[in-house]
């Protein structure tokens, strides 16, 4: 009777995640004959898109054993910041892209820093670049969203506008399948083929599995940390220049909600398919989770304050089936 059981929690941490995917998507569609329709279906794979960024990101950290949460506030920046190139300044394709990515860069490296070479425990130094970065995006824009035609302070109007080609990237299509889509499917089988299959991406795991047996075996530790915090940035702030491409302004604090929404997508990661630690396919399969739970909250005219109850009582689910069975194997 024991070996039944073990066998259904182990089914269950496996499979637990997809299988809830599949349940609450017919419970939905029976609920809603609108939520199984292939235009509802890109809009949600859309909508998470943005969030898969961000949360492949913070699993970059989490995968060296640190934890990342400035990513939110990375956000906000690289979405001011790119809306402001375009509509402030009326630069082009190469500013346009370069300045947000440069920025999320440093924001990186910052972390790193902090945590790599000051040693400032990883939750401190990325609290404090998240208010150090909020400060900065806020002073940056006076505090007011980016958008085409806004006044300005010296009572002008904006001079540029978003171009056509960035509104593509967050709003266009091939052959009917959103560009974001096409984006995220893509990031995600790269990150996946970069830490399963190089060396590289194997050595960011032993970093994290075990700091001082890596060090001895000859891994540069630091080198690959400061690596995953740099990515973590960097696909922050690329979530960041894909939200402003979708929504057509620079909407300060954007990332705010981001934060959350990514840190649970890649610890649910943790259990899809029995993982035990983060990895992408799995961040990716939690993100859609989430985008499921979200959309068919919406569409049943659910309270917007009831999102976070929910989004909360599934991250402690996750967590609970994982770190359960992860004490389960140390007792074996």
């Amino acid at each position: 009777m024991a070996d039944k059981k073990f066998s259904f929690f182990d089914f269950v941490y496996k499979y637990g995640t997809v299988a809830v995917i599949v349940i609450v998507m017919l419970l939905f569609s029976l609920t809603n004959p609108y939520f199984f329709t292939y235009d509802n279906l890109t809009d949600i794979l859309r909508s998470i898109s943005i969030v898969t960024f961000v949360a492949i990101g913070v699993t970059f950290s989490l995968i060296v054993g640190g934890f990342d949460l400035s990513v939110g506030s990375t956000v906000s920046l690289t979405t001011v910041v790119s809306a402001s190139m375009m509509v402030w300044y009326e630069q082009g394709v190469f500013t346009t892209l370069v300045v947000p990515i440069v920025l999320s860069l440093l924001v990186g490296l910052v972390n790193a820093f902090l945590v790599v070479k000051i040693r400032i425990p990883d939750l401190l130094a990325t609290l404090a670049m998240l208010y150090i970065v909020n400060g900065i995006h806020m002073t940056y824009s006076q505090g007011y969203s980016i958008y085409a035609n806004m006044p300005m302070q010296d009572g002008s109007q904006a001079p540029g506008k978003f171009q056509e080609w960035f509104l593509w990237l967050g709003q266009g299509e091939i052959l009917s399948v959103p560009i974001p889509v096409i984006l995220t499917f893509l990031l995600v089988a790269i990150t996946h083929v970069y830490l399963t299959y190089t060396r590289q991406g194997r050595m960011l795991y032993m970093t994290g599995g075990n700091l001082e047996a890596a060090r001895l075996s000859g891994i540069p530790v630091n080198r690959y940390r400061t690596l995953a915090y740099v990515l973590s940035a960097l696909f922050a702030g690329l979530g960041g220049m894909l939200l402003a491409a979708r929504i057509g302004t620079g909407q300060v604090s954007s990332g705010g909600s981001m934060l959350m929404d990514a840190v649970a997508a890649a610890f649910v990661g943790f259990s899809v398919f029995g993982a035990g630690k983060p990895n992408v396919f799995g961040t990716f399969v939690g993100a859609i989770l989430i985008g499921v739970l979200l959309n068919g909250m919406t569409m049943l005219n659910l309270p917007y304050y009831a999102y976070d109850i929910i989004k909360g009582t599934v991250l402690a689910l996750a967590l609970a089936v994982t770190y359960y069975q992860l004490r389960r194997k140390r007792n074996a």
